[in-house]
């Protein structure tokens, strides 16, 4: 499993917050989680946000690392 993937089940509802926040039209079944299908979820965010694998990757570790510096 990739570090992308271990900070979205580590951190999930911070960062669907986030997520909503920053993009408005995300609804809550693109952002639905379900552990064991990460690749899912990354899918309906590339689509849905059109952006490639790694822009979302880069996203992510952004939104996370913001959260975690705060702590």
């Amino acid at each position: 499993m990739n570090s992308v993937n271990d900070k979205i089940k580590g951190n999930w509802n911070e960062l669907k917050g986030k997520l909503k926040q920053q993009y408005a039209d995300l609804t809550d079944n693109d952002l639905l989680y379900v552990e064991g299908k990460e690749d899912e979820l990354h899918g309906r965010l590339q689509q849905k946000l059109g952006k490639t694998k790694d822009e979302v990757n880069s996203m992510i570790e952004r939104l996370t690392a913001t959260e975690q510096s705060k702590a």
